[in-house]
């Protein structure tokens, strides 16, 4: 079971966001958590992968020694690969 440590930039998107969203992100990562490699899919020529939850992309790090799970940031589809 991983832990999740959530950025501020990702937990300022959250409060910005409708309560149902928030709320959907939040249970998703409750339950992925358990097997996080899963879910996380690799992007090219970067360091971090990415967590699709809807319409809304995480950008994460998955520190597997430490068994952590870091949430970098969250944004929408539209946005998320500029």
């Amino acid at each position: 079971m991983s832990s999740v440590e959530w950025n501020k930039n990702s937990l300022d998107f959250l409060d910005k966001l409708d309560k149902k969203d928030s709320e959907r992100i939040v249970k998703k990562i409750n339950e992925i958590k358990d097997n996080p490699l899963r879910f996380i899919k690799g992007l090219i020529n970067k360091d971090f992968g990415k967590i699709r939850i809807g319409d809304y992309r995480l950008f994460v790090d998955l520190i597997i020694k430490e068994d952590k799970l870091i949430i970098r940031s969250i944004k929408h589809r539209k946005n998320a690969y500029k």
